[in-house]
């Protein structure tokens, strides 16, 4: 092959991919650039106007604090007054609360102590009857023993 035509071929190829690089490549690749580049500016721009906001709302604390402290002293009092005040009353309602909690505790109580009763004269029975099963060696009907079990309840 001819040495020049080589070379001519390459530059074609060269412009060509030159060509297709600025064309479809490098236009998206400036785009996402000067996006980023604007993200970044207004995340500054944000930040100095935080940093500005800040200081200006540090100023009105400032002020807000100097008014705040002579006001403070008058309300103080009185506020230690209602706090004593609710604290007294809350005293005198919490032992009328303390003692409905420990009526409904104790109540609660007989409640669970009366129904582990039952529970334990059921399994009492159920067992008693296990074991005449077991003596008897043979099933027990349920229908024709029922009548004992409600007995054997009554008496435990």
């Amino acid at each position: 092959m001819n040495l020049n035509a080589t070379l001519f071929f390459q530059m074609i190829v060269f412009f060509v991919l030159g060509w297709f690089t600025m064309k479809f490549i490098w236009p998206p690749l400036t785009k996402a650039m000067d996006d980023r580049r604007q993200r970044i500016a207004d995340g500054l721009a944000a930040a100095d106007k935080g940093k500005a906001d800040l200081a200006q709302a540090q100023a009105r604390i400032s002020l807000i604090e100097a008014s705040a402290k002579t006001e403070n002293h008058a309300r103080m009092v009185e506020a230690e007054k209602q706090a004593a005040s609710i604290i007294e009353q809350a005293r005198r309602e919490g032992e009328a609360e303390k003692a409905r909690i420990v009526a409904q505790a104790q109540q609660d109580a007989a409640q669970e102590v009366q129904r582990i009763r039952e529970s334990l004269r059921n399994d009492v029975a159920a067992l008693a009857v296990k074991g005449a099963e077991q003596i008897l060696q043979k099933e027990v009907d349920a229908q024709v023993h029922a009548k004992l079990l409600d007995q054997l309840k009554a008496q435990l």
